[in-house]
């Protein structure tokens, strides 16, 4: 049975009705005008280390947790998302990727792991650019550790960030990119002809640009590298602590909306309450102004950002469109993150993976989400299948 649904379509802002099943079949154009609702392709986050509670880190996460931070991230519109396993202990970070993928085969909502992102442990050692990562468990670049994560992903780890001054690092990002794996600089304290080889390997995305960071750096710098790099794509952190307003604006400048994508770097008390919480081995604090901190300090860990908030502020701080805004969410990431089916927008053939909200203002609330033509988030209320899911 085909479902349906109607809104002004984000990318033209014209009244459309949907036709679906697990993928859309009909886009029509709608006679009359609708509710104040617009459409969209359901959001794409390639980087969540942890939401509502769980974190993606710990191989004893509980699968039903799982299942219930899944459903929290479908109120904010996100329908795929690449959980983030980041530095640490190697049988931690295969046991974690192990308990993702179970989890991703059994669970009612497991296809919204559309595939697994490796945030390390190939990053810089240098304190600042490290970030909250742990000193003890960086380690250089090893082809062999990649293939147990494979193994314990079941193929699905589809994004690594690394950073490329590490020796060796041409060669492995060459390996991963044959392999059909997205690599993505970060975390590093490269020098240009280091980031230069990478994208010559096969780098194409820069992870959360600006942050991971020396606190003062150089004139000329990995930075204003990786932004002078028609090659690199780039992910930002747009929750108005980690990013400041005008490095924001003069970055999309330099990318273009094109090669811009948002994620949240969410971790584990994403739509928490304020108080302690793990990522990973580390202790971090969710703090009342939102900001997620390691426990005692003041060092960003983490966000507790969650996408639909992402989609607001970067319009309100950028001066982006609702269109630019949506697409650094939807097509964009399912382009640089190889995702199929979901590169083209709203169009027949393309996954029936919806997003329905409201816009007030320079701020967006979500109605509804479809994932794989299967409702399941609605006005803030679960919702039985009605399709399967690819």
């Amino acid at each position: 049975m085909l479902m349906k649904c109607s809104g002004r379509n984000v990318s033209t802002a014209e009244p459309v009705s949907l036709e679906f099943d697990s993928v859309i079949q009909h886009v029509d154009p709608l006679l009359q005008e609708p509710e104040d609702t617009w459409i969209a392709p359901g959001f794409i986050d390639l980087q969540v280390n942890g939401f509502a509670g769980v974190d993606y880190n710990a191989p004893e996460a509980a699968h039903e947790e799982i299942a219930r931070s899944i459903q929290a991230m479908f109120s904010t519109g996100v329908t795929r998302f690449f959980p983030t396993v980041i530095t640490g202990d190697p049988a931690r970070m295969a046991a974690a990727l192990r308990n993702l993928a179970d989890a991703r085969e059994t669970l009612e909502n497991g296809a919204a792991m559309e595939a697994f992102h490796v945030e390390g442990p190939h990053i810089s050692p240098e304190d600042g650019p490290r970030g909250a990562h742990p000193r003890q468990w960086v380690r250089p670049p090893d082809l062999d550790e990649f293939r147990r994560w494979q193994d314990a992903a079941r193929g699905n780890v589809r994004l690594v960030t690394l950073s490329p001054e590490w020796p060796g690092a041409a060669r492995y990002i060459e390996q991963l990119t044959n392999e059909g794996v997205v690599v993505s600089i970060g975390h590093t304290s490269a020098s240009r002809d280091q980031i230069e080889d990478a994208i010559r390997a096969g780098a194409t995305l820069s992870t959360h640009l600006g942050n991971g960071a020396h606190a003062t750096l150089a004139k000329f710098n990995y930075i204003f590298d990786q932004l002078a790099a028609d090659r690199l794509a780039a992910s930002f952190i747009v929750d108005g602590i980690h990013l400041a307003d005008n490095f924001l604006r003069v970055a999309l400048r330099a990318k273009g909306i094109e090669r811009s994508i948002l994620v949240t770097d969410a971790v584990m008390p994403a739509m928490c309450e304020p108080g302690l919480y793990r990522l990973g081995e580390v202790e971090v604090e969710l703090k009342q102004d939102h900001r997620v901190v390691l426990r005692g300090g003041t060092r960003l860990a983490g966000s507790s950002l969650r996408m639909d908030q992402a989609i607001s502020n970067v319009m309100r701080i950028a001066g982006v469109t609702l269109t630019e805004a949506i697409a650094m969410a939807t097509i964009n990431p399912a382009r640089l993150g190889r995702i199929v089916s979901r590169q083209r927008g709203l169009r027949g053939g393309e996954r029936a993976d919806i997003a329905r909200f409201r816009r007030i203002n320079q701020r967006i609330e979500i109605v509804e989400a479809y994932l794989g033509g299967r409702r399941v988030f609605f006005a803030g209320r679960d919702s039985s299948p009605t399709a399967p899911i690819l």
